[in-house]
């Protein structure tokens, strides 16, 4: 690391640290109004099975957002997620039930396969991405197309099911009323985390976001820094995809649809800037919460599906609002 950058980060830290904090604050208070509104509109929101039920919806979600962080902090976008979580998912499924082989064997060549998929698929964005300078958003949709199909054809466009027992008791696992599935998307989240605050790469990601130029005199490989980001991307979505196996006990080649939209949004609602540069990973867990008790508590009020898709998007088109403030208060 340069002179320039060592002279820079520290206060840079601090002030991304002090501006975090008082974002991650607001949104945790909207996090406890909603908890608060649905506990007394519905005497099932506060149970302990519905909290289990809560968890469980909100991780596929989690682990998806924390990856689309790491890419929205250097301006970009990654469309692809849902796409490329199923994808993935079919791959991981076509292994899984591959026959001749052992319950260990079948498991571990399954997530070998599927965490593989999601970060070549990552991978490839990035490089095409950052080597053309062409926007995130149109590579990403063409890519979101290219696994869909790949999904499809891999698949024959049929579920892959019959899982082994242990891969399934897995997914529906749980340690004090805790899903382990959750406690596996916590775990990528602090991981994050610490990457994004504790390490230079984390915060060249946010300098990239920032002032993409400073960061390339500065001496460092931009190319490499945002193919990595969109490569991390990939992977949390290879994650998700065995995840998402194991709850379901499915492979689909249809599954993930729009998936990629909600974990955008958890990612805005958690303060995290569109043009980049801005944003905390702690910002994105309290977003995939809001979004999750958004859902479940209408439900449990008796909104149809309708009603809940407009408000989640009344969230969403708010949470735009207060960032296009939040970054003209940080400018002046």
């Amino acid at each position: 690391m340069t002179t320039e950058t060592r002279m820079l980060s520290a206060p840079s830290r601090r002030a991304v640290s002090v501006r975090a904090i008082i974002n991650n604050a607001g949104i945790g208070l909207a996090l406890l109004a909603l908890i608060l509104f649905f506990s007394l509109a519905s005497e099932f929101f506060l149970t302990a099975n519905n909290i289990t039920n809560i968890l469980t919806q909100i991780t596929i979600n989690l682990i998806l957002a924390v990856g689309m962080t790491f890419v929205i902090l250097i301006g970009g976008i990654d469309l692809s997620v849902g796409s490329v979580m199923a994808f993935a998912a079919v791959v991981a499924g076509k292994a899984i039930t591959l026959p001749g082989l052992g319950v260990v064997e079948l498991i571990a060549l399954a997530c070998v396969a599927g965490l593989l998929t999601g970060l070549i698929s990552g991978l490839l964005n990035g490089v095409i991405s950052a080597y053309w300078g062409l926007p995130s958003f149109i590579i990403t949709l063409g890519m979101l197309n290219i696994a869909r199909g790949a999904a499809l054809h891999v698949s024959d466009a049929q579920t892959i099911y019959s899982f082994p027992f242990a891969f399934e008791e897995f997914g529906s696992a749980l340690i004090y009323g805790v899903p382990v599935v959750f406690l596996v998307a916590l775990l990528i989240t602090l991981l994050a985390w610490f990457v994004l605050n504790w390490t230079v790469f984390g915060r060249l990601l946010y300098g990239i976001g920032n002032n993409e130029e400073a960061v390339r005199l500065a001496g460092h490989h931009v190319f490499w820094l945002k193919v990595a980001a969109f490569t991390i991307c990939g992977f949390t979505a290879g994650i998700a995809a065995i995840i998402y196996m194991a709850r379901l006990s499915i492979s689909s080649p249809i599954a993930g649809i729009g998936f990629e939209l909600n974990a955008i949004a958890a990612v805005i609602i958690g303060g995290t800037s569109l043009a980049g540069g801005r944003g905390s990973v702690i910002g994105t867990l309290l977003g995939a919460f809001i979004i999750g008790v958004l859902a479940n508590g209408l439900i449990l009020i008796g909104l149809n599906d309708f009603m809940r898709q407009m408000i989640t998007g009344v969230v969403i088109i708010v949470a735009v609002i207060l960032d296009h403030y939040r970054a003209k208060y940080s400018a002046t």
